[in-house]
């Protein structure tokens, strides 16, 4: 039987019982409506490996054509999903990117930000019960990246009770007892 060897997607801190640290963190749970630590960490984790390979290609000649290929597709990438400006389409823009870029990317940040939900709780909420959709797709992932051209498209799901589908358990529930009230009431006058 052979194992599937997984990437790493997330690294811990080395000191971790940092002050500053602990704080930053803690901060960008409360801002982003980050379930734990490991979110963020992950979110570090793929902009440490985006600027190792930023700063990698900074360090060969700018006609390299491994530069220029691998470069160009970097910055394509992050464009496309809405953290560099078209305008700053340089490597060095790169290494100046933050964690903050990246968790304004998420689907439940934008979900909040586009007022579909009361706050950013809410919205991760609205997310993992499938509520929310992105073009035709119903997304349950909070952590879903948002893509520039994606973003005009999301919605409440078709069929969420939030949008046209039907009421929910809850409501079925008490439209049945009140529709049972008014008919106890109806024979009681007879």
């Amino acid at each position: 039987m052979s194992h599937i060897v997984y990437s790493k997607t997330y690294t811990t801190p080395r000191r971790p019982f940092e002050k500053e640290r602990l704080d930053n963190e803690l901060k960008l749970i409360g801002e982003f409506g980050l379930r734990n630590k490991r979110e963020v960490w992950r979110v570090k984790y793929t902009l440490a490996k985006i600027r190792k390979a930023a700063r990698e290609l900074l360090t060969l000649e700018d006609k390299d054509p491994r530069r220029l290929f691998e470069g160009n597709a970097i910055l394509r990438r992050l464009v496309r999903i809405g953290v560099l400006d078209e305008n700053r389409m340089k490597l060095d823009y790169v290494l100046g990117l933050k964690t903050e870029d990246f968790l304004e990317r998420r689907l439940q940040t934008q979900v909040f930000k586009l007022g579909l939900a009361k706050s950013i709780h809410h919205a991760r909420v609205l997310i993992r019960q499938k509520h929310i959709r992105v073009r035709k797709q119903v997304v349950n992932i909070p952590s879903f990246i948002v893509r520039l051209d994606a973003q005009k498209h999301i919605d409440i799901a078709i069929n969420s009770a939030y949008g046209s589908g039907r009421e929910g358990r809850v409501k079925r529930k008490r439209m049945r007892a009140g529709t049972n009230v008014a008919a106890d009431n109806d024979e009681d006058e007879d």
